[in-house]
């Protein structure tokens, strides 16, 4: 029998450079599978979207190669990849090679080069590059072209500078590399995780045109573009079609406050469209671009907000039968058709998946928002708090007579 190595001093070890994401992927990826290769191309497409979000370029374009590789490219102002005087260090180094750096931390204090970002822990481009079997970055920045090669997490040739002759004024990143099976269990990620990553890019990112370019066979490429002019508002009209029970409504505010006493006041700007269905239903949370699948903060806020109002609206026309109990949630949610679409300067996300959001003054100015702004519309238009109001009645009481037979 093999003799158990002993557990001492010298057992301790720390991963360094590349091995920090290679050896553990799912640390950073949420999973070294192919949810977390996904991930790894949503953080590279993240540095476009916050580009896009500031001004700076209104396509993203984003291709599937048949070899397994994936591009990115954008037309916003181009990594800044020369010296950093504080840093004393080359700005590529910096975000292709070193975990947590980037522009996007002093976001809340209004000093930072976004004001509301998806990327915010400095980690998605560089831990993408080492998770990588290689990387071509190609940037275009004040007249120059400069490009770089990495294989394996590790550079090879250092930065390469070619002044532009032609275009000076080109500007823009692009960024093509081939996910490392030594890295992930699985690469072969299905053209529609892309379809429905970046329809809901372009819905939370009204104006900026996502187009997908899909290579058939070797050189050809399918197209196909994602376009929301008005954002939400345009995609809650798709989905509620023509039959609705309701008209679409489209509400925004802006608040400041803090999650707690002691931290620091930041800014919210609250979007949500909304209408009600007794075919579809649909309610999807969005956090400075990021779709929050486990919802959080904003999930909790409208289920307060919702059930609040409508409760109040039963009650105060006298809609509940003697003795009935109060609605709950999915009486409402079966026939809601509801998208927020929110920015912070600060977010506190669950993890590095951006799936939730923890913010407590996001959840109370949320609730706040949506439970003020139906009440108003339950005043303003009668005919369809009539409807909405019975019909979320219908959805209790069949809900209540299923339970009691089963």
């Amino acid at each position: 029998m093999a003799k158990k190595a002993t557990y001492g001093n010298e057992s301790i070890k720390s991963l360094r450079g590349a091995d920090r994401v290679r050896k553990r992927p799912a640390v950073i990826f949420g999973s070294d599978g192919l949810e977390g290769c996904e991930h790894s191309i949503f953080e590279i497409m993240s540095n476009s979207i916050d580009e896009a979000r500031e001004g700076r370029g209104n396509r993203i374009v984003v291709t599937r190669y048949l070899d397994g590789s994936y591009e990115v490219q954008d037309f916003g102002s181009g990594i800044p990849v020369d010296y950093n005087k504080n840093e004393q260090r080359e700005n590529w180094e910096l975000l292709f090679c070193e975990m947590y750096a980037g522009s996007k931390y002093d976001n809340a204090g209004g000093a930072g080069s976004y004001e509301f970002s998806l990327g915010l822990n400095g980690l998605g481009l560089c831990a993408t590059q080492y998770a990588s079997e290689y990387m071509d970055a190609e940037i275009h920045r004040d007249g120059y072209c400069y490009t770089l090669h990495f294989e394996k997490g590790e550079n090879i040739g250092g930065l390469q500078v070619k002044e532009l002759t032609a275009n000076k004024k080109k500007t823009g990143t692009r960024i093509r590399w081939l996910p490392d099976l030594d890295v992930f269990t699985d690469i072969a990620v299905p053209l529609d995780y892309y379809r429905d990553a970046m329809k809901r890019q372009a819905v939370v990112n009204a104006g900026v045109t996502f187009r997908l370019l899909n290579e058939t066979e070797s050189g050809k490429f399918d197209t196909e573009e994602f376009l929301y002019p008005r954002g939400i508002q345009d995609y809650i009209a798709e989905l509620a079609g023509d039959d609705a029970l309701t008209e679409p409504v489209y509400w925004e505010a802006e608040r400041r406050g803090r999650d707690r006493a002691d931290k620091p006041e930041y800014k919210v700007k609250l979007s949500v469209a909304l209408c009600f269905s007794n075919r579809v239903s649909v309610v999807e949370h969005y956090h400075n671009s990021s779709f929050l699948e486990h919802g959080g903060s904003p999930e909790k806020a409208t289920r307060l907000a919702l059930v609040g109002a409508i409760d109040k609206y039963l009650r105060e026309n006298n809609k509940y039968l003697k003795s009935e109990a109060k609605i709950t949630y999915p009486d409402v949610q079966d026939c809601l058709i509801l998208v927020s679409n929110n920015f912070s300067t600060q977010t506190s996300y669950e993890n590095q998946t951006k799936k939730a959001i923890t913010n407590k003054f996001v959840q109370d100015a949320m609730a706040e928002f949506l439970r003020s702004r139906l009440e108003i519309y339950f005043i303003e238009n009668h005919d369809a708090a009539e409807k909405i109001a019975a019909q979320v009645l219908i959805n209790k009481r069949s809900r209540e007579t299923a339970e009691k037979t089963r």
